[in-house]
C-alpha cells in the first residue's frame, strides 16, 4: 500500500518548524516522505494566512496540488488558512479532503489514517489553538544541509496588535517548558546543529505565562551552558517594552549569543503606536536600544516599519522618516498598511488612500539606503 506523502511548506519559519513536527511524526508513523507530488498518496499544504499576498500565495498551492491529485490520493490543507477560513475551504476547493488548523498538527497521522478508512472528514472545523505538544518530537529540519536550525519555544501571541491577525489564527501566547526546549536543541545538536535561531511571534515575553515573568535570559542561559557543541544563538522576535536588562547583560556577557537584535517598532509616533494598540511609546523603544548599543557596541540592530496605517497623516509619517535618519538602524524593512479582514484597523475610520500608503515605503527605504 502507498503511505507516502508529499508536504509543502508555506510562509514564515515558525510555520517550517510546524511542518517539520508534522513530517517526523509521519515518518514515525511509517510514512514516507515523497518529493514528488504527482507520486505520493497525501499531499499536504502548510498554509500561511497572515496577510493577503500569503492567502493568495496558499490558494494558489491548493490549487496545484489539486491539479496533481490522483483517483487514490488525498489533499490535505493545514495550518493557518483553514483556521482563519474553516468555513469556506471545502466551499471553495471541493478536491480538499480534510483541514487542520493550527491547533491540530499533532493529528496528522490521525487524520490520514481516517482517510484511509474512508471517514468523510469535510465536515471538520478547527478547534481553537491550544497544546503545543506536538512540538516535542524528535524532527529533521528542512536546512540540515547547513548547520543552523530553527527553534520554536512559543506559540501564539498575547500582544493583540490592531492589524495584526495572529492571536485569532494562533490564539494566545503559549511557552513550551524550558526542558523541552533544551531537550529539543540538544537533538538537533546531535545532528550536527551548530547554530540555533529561537523563534517565537515575541521571543521576548517567552514564559511569561508558565512563570509569570520574561524567562528568555534565563532560557539562553541553560542551553548556552548545558550544550557546548552549540556555537552560536540568535532570536526572533523583541518587542521593547519587553526586554530586560537581565536579557541585555546575557546578551553583552555570553559569547554564544550573537549580538543581533531584531526589533520591529512598527512607527515613530506616539499616537500611532497607540491606535496601534502597541504596548511601548517611542520613547521606551529609543531607550532598549541605547541601551543594547551601549552594552554591546558591535550590535547589529534590525527593525521593520508600517507606513499608512490609519490616521498617520504628514506630521506622522515625518516623524517616522526623522526618527529612521536619527536612530541608524542597520537593517530596515517597510511595508505598506494593508487592512486585514477581522482586525481591529480594517475597521478604523481614517484610512489613508493605498496610492499614499503604498509610496511612502520608497521614501523610507530611500533614507535608509543612505545608512545602512
Amino acid at each position: 500500500m502507498n503511505q507516502s506523502f508529499y508536504l509543502l511548506s508555506l510562509g514564515c519559519p515558525k510555520n517550517e518548524v510546524d511542518s517539520e513536527c508534522m513530517s517526523a511524526l509521519l515518518k514515525k508513523a511509517g510514512y514516507s516522505f515523497e518529493s514528488d507530488p504527482r507520486s505520493a498518496r497525501f499531499l499536504i499544504v502548510n498554509t500561511c494566512a497572515f496577510i493577503e499576498p500569503a492567502v493568495e500565495e496558499a490558494i494558489d498551492a491548493i490549487l496545484d496540488l489539486a491539479e496533481q491529485k490522483g483517483e487514490d490520493s488525498f489533499l490535505i490543507v493545514a495550518g493557518c488558512l483553514p483556521q482563519r477560513y474553516k468555513e469556506k475551504i471545502f466551499l471553495e476547493f471541493p478536491e480538499v479532503d480534510t483541514i487542520l488548523g493550527t491547533g491540530e498538527y499533532g493529528e496528522i497521522v490521525g487524520a490520514l489514517k481516517a482517510l484511509v478508512r474512508g471517514d468523510d472528514l469535510r465536515s471538520h472545523r478547527p478547534g481553537p489553538p491550544g497544546d503545543v505538544s506536538y512540538l516535542d518530537v524528535n524532527r529533521v529540519p528542512s536546512a540540515l544541509t547547513g548547520t543552523y536550525a530553527y527553534l520554536k519555544i512559543s506559540e501564539g501571541c498575547s500582544n493583540a496588535c490592531a492589524y495584526c491577525a495572529i492571536p485569532r489564527l494562533r490564539g494566545p501566547q503559549r511557552s513550551r517548558q524550558p526542558q523541552a526546549i533544551v531537550n529539543e536543541a540538544r537533538h538537533l545538536a546531535e545532528q550536527g546543529v551548530r547554530e540555533l535561531i529561537l523563534v517565537a511571534q515575541d521571543t521576548t515575553r517567552y514564559g511569561m505565562d508558565l512563570m509569570g515573568t520574561p524567562a528568555l535570559a534565563s532560557l539562553l542561559r541553560r542551553l548556552t551552558t548545558e550544550l557546548p557543541d552549540i556555537e552560536l544563538i540568535r532570536c526572533l522576535y523583541f518587542y521593547a517594552d519587553a526586554v530586560t536588562d537581565e536579557l541585555i547583560e546575557e546578551m553583552g556577557s555570553n559569547p554564544k549569543l550573537a549580538p543581533y537584535v531584531d526589533l520591529p517598532i512598527q512607527h515613530a509616533s506616539d499616537v500611532i503606536l497607540a491606535r496601534m494598540r502597541r504596548r511601548e511609546t517611542i520613547g521606551e523603544i529609543t531607550r532598549t536600544i541605547e541601551k543594547f548599543r551601549q552594552r554591546i557596541p558591535r550590535v547589529i540592530i534590525r527593525s521593520t516599519v508600517i507606513t499608512g496605517f490609519p490616521g498617520e497623516g504628514e506630521e506622522e509619517f515625518r516623524q517616522l522618516l526623522d526618527y529612521v535618519k536619527m536612530i541608524r538602524f542597520d537593517r530596515l524593512g517597510c511595508f505598506g498598511f494593508s487592512p486585514e479582514e477581522g482586525t481591529p484597523a480594517a475597521g478604523m475610520k481614517d484610512q489613508v488612500c493605498w496610492a499614499t500608503a503604498s509610496s511612502r515605503p520608497a521614501l523610507i527605504m530611500e533614507t535608509q539606503k543612505a545608512i545602512a
